[in-house]
Order: C-alpha cells, then structure tokens, then sequence
C-alpha cells in the first residue's frame, strides 16, 4: 500500500468532462487524491460536494482537489451534473478497472472498487499524506486543508 515518503510517478485519468488529467502537467501544485467507492452513493456525493464547496481553499494552498473511483466517463458526467459539481475534477479508474488504486494498494478486489482514501502528493510527485477512511464516513476536509497549511 502507498505510505508517506513513496515518490507516485506520473498518471494519466480522464475526468467528467473526458479530458486526460496528466500529474506531470501540474507539478507546480500538491494534489489531493481524494478516492471514493462509487458515484451515485450517499457518502460519496457528500465527499465530493466537500472538495467542491472548499475548492478555493485548495489552490489557496496550492493544491489541487481530484476525487478518484472507478466509475466511466459518462457515469462521472451524470453524476456531476446532478450534484451541482463544476469545478472539481471527477477522475475515471475505469479502465483497467481499478488499475490506480490497484497501483497504489488501496484497490478493494473482492469489492470492485477503491478504498475511500485522501492522498497528498507534493510537487516533487511525493507522498506527505495518507488515509483510509471507513466506507460508511466522509473525509473530513478541515483534517486535510489543515495539513496543507
């Protein structure tokens, strides 16, 4: 499983809008990979309206917001427009199915999706932060804009 300290190499997701989101391209700013189980879950919608409503408080920090599952393009685009998400980026580890998680540890096999888990990776592509969360809990966004400061 990831640990603080591991450097994560670049990536490349789609998001909700169907455009690649390369790591490499944002080396300037720490990003937040904040995965959740499913779209269209209660508790995910909640995690994911968090990081909308606080995503001028990222880049305050220089960070980015990205929420992480294993839903498709089209699922994320639906899902967005339906929880009023604009700004945040919805990423796709749909295909291979689960194959960043699984990357980085926190894939649930027996599920078929990811662990709920914030990740911070710093400008230099290192790991400063690493949760896992009960599936049934909503990340606290004040514990991580906290740790950024």
């Amino acid at each position: 499983m990831i640990e603080v300290g591991n450097i994560l190499g670049d990536f490349e997701l789609r998001d909700q809008r169907d455009q690649l989101f390369r790591s490499i391209d944002h080396r300037d700013k720490k990003l937040l990979l904040s995965f959740h189980p499913l779209a269209w879950t209660p508790v995910c919608r909640d995690q994911m309206i968090s990081l909308e409503k606080n995503y001028d408080r990222f880049l305050e920090k220089d960070t980015i917001p990205l929420g992480i599952s294993v839903d498709s393009v089209f699922c994320k685009r639906a899902w967005a427009e339906a929880i009023g998400i604009k700004r945040l980026s919805l990423l796709c580890d749909f295909w291979p199915h689960g194959g960043f998680a699984s990357r980085l540890g926190i894939f649930r096999l027996t599920d078929g999706f990811s662990e709920r888990a914030n990740v911070i990776v710093d400008e230099n592509g290192r790991v400063t932060f690493v949760k896992i969360y009960p599936i049934r809990e909503v990340p606290d966004v004040e514990e991580i804009l906290n740790f950024l400061k």
